[in-house]
């Protein structure tokens, strides 16, 4: 391996990546809030385009729907394989329907037309007015910046640091630090970026990617803070994110080793199995050197501004265009599932005696709070509130931080990229991560109560 330490590699590899490390892993605070640059950016954004983001997030739905008909059915092989834009619109006739279902939802929203389950403000008017003005604004530069931290060789030189720690733990490369940290500190959606776009790229395998999308995209600090204010026990937050963050830890050592995600392949986008001693630190080399020589040889390789610039639009179009109508979608279908059909009560009940078994105080009433969460992140901690028993409020709304995946964000941005997981698989690994955090959660709740 060549190894081309020079002023201008250093500074190549130095410079956009103190910058993207500082956008997308530096917090900041922010109206009483912490956050991260890029989402302060989205945040000012979205206020500034706050008369007409709905109309523009309508219009991405229907042009994407429009697109993804024109090239997957009325003019199916006529476009280049190989094209940016057949990448994105190219589809199977199941996410062509969720795509047309996202904008038949935004426009029935929109107007509010047809049945008021559709566009109520528990449903599609809770992802339109409030969650996809977040996302579009997030999207945008989160993308933009991306290649901040993919294309000058921070990953390499993280990757090599940390190889020794997530690799035994996790079974994951080092660079995954990257992906938590991100998520932790600023919004899970960016982790699942950040995820996918590696995963395009063939950093991760299969099995990395799904890992990591389901594991490390982390909720953000900001956001526990919102829950736990919800279900009244905001001087509680320190033992709260303790719970969370220890359950969370046992949560990623155990579940990457149980199906489904034990069963992905180890091997690449393309097929390609990835080299056994690519992670491997040569003997005559520390951690450091060598992830610093991995680190100037991507730089060595950006040759033009021009081309940093055209994947940051790739990335910022690809998101936009084919993830927001996917969560628009699947997010509506499940909140219309969470609050006008007995589904989710009847898929709780089998935890009673779960719950029960760990001592937490009403459990019947816990119980109807533990699987909902699978349709929105936000729910558990609504239906909960109302609970008297301080205890049971603590501990749900701990647990609906540590179960992570919620369709109306991160589980249908999880469906809307390119990481190797589908919407069973999804909800088999929601329930693993309930079945491990939730003894954890009532272990800390023992200790505070």
């Amino acid at each position: 391996m060549q190894n081309p330490i020079s002023v201008r590699n250093l500074l190549i590899f130095l410079v956009p990546s103190l910058l993207g490390m500082l956008l997308f892993m530096f917090p900041i605070e922010y109206k009483d809030q912490t956050s991260i640059p890029v989402a302060v950016l989205a945040k000012w954004f979205q206020s500034q385009v706050s008369g007409i983001v709905i109309e523009i997030i309508c219009l991405v739905t229907i042009v994407s729907a429009l697109l993804s008909l024109a090239y997957s059915v009325v003019a199916k092989g006529r476009f280049k394989a190989d094209s940016f834009m057949a990448s994105l619109f190219t589809v199977s006739p199941a996410w062509l329907l969720i795509r047309c279902l996202g904008a038949v939802f935004a426009l029935l929203v929109y107007l509010q037309l047809g049945p008021e389950q559709i566009w109520s403000k528990a449903t599609g008017g809770l992802l339109l007015h409030d969650l996809m003005p977040v996302l579009f604004s997030v999207f945008i530069f989160a993308g933009l910046f991306l290649p901040l931290l993919l294309n000058f060789g921070l990953l390499e030189l993280v990757g090599s640091l940390f190889s020794k720690v997530m690799r035994p733990l996790f079974k994951l490369p080092g660079r995954a630090a990257v992906d938590c940290t991100t998520s932790w500190l600023g919004d899970g959606t960016v982790g699942v970026l950040l995820t996918s776009k590696q995963y395009e790229q063939k950093v991760y395998t299969e099995r990395e990617a799904a890992i990591v999308g389901t594991t490390f995209s982390a909720v953000s600090i900001t956001f526990s803070l919102i829950v736990i204010a919800e279900v009244g026990l905001i001087h509680m937050f320190v033992p709260f994110y303790a719970a969370v963050c220890l359950a969370g830890f046992v949560a990623a050592i155990i579940v990457p080793r149980l199906p489904p995600l034990c069963w992905k392949k180890h091997q690449y986008i393309d097929g390609t199995v990835p080299d056994a001693e690519a992670d491997k630190v040569p003997d005559h080399e520390n951690v450091f050197s060598h992830g610093l020589k991995l680190a100037m040889n991507r730089a060595a390789q950006v040759d033009s501004v021009s081309n940093v610039l055209k994947d940051g639009v790739k990335n910022a179009l690809e998101m936009v265009l084919v993830v927001i109508p996917v969560v628009m979608g699947v997010g509506t279908m499940a909140l219309i599932c969470a609050e006008y059909t007995p589904v989710f009560d009847w898929l709780g009940k089998p935890f009673v005696p779960y719950l029960e078994l760990l001592g937490v105080p009403e459990a019947v009433a816990a119980s109807k709070t533990v699987v909902i969460g699978f349709a929105d992140m936000f729910l558990p901690a609504i239906l909960v509130a109302s609970v008297d028993n301080e205890m049971t409020r603590f501990i749900v709304a701990a647990l609906s931080i540590t179960q992570l995946i919620y369709l109306s964000e991160v589980g249908a941005m999880l469906l809307g990229t390119k990481i190797p997981v589908n919407i069973f698989e999804l909800f088999v690994i929601f329930l693993l991560r309930t079945l491990v955090t939730l003894p954890v959660i009532v272990m800390v709740a023992n200790l505070v109560y």
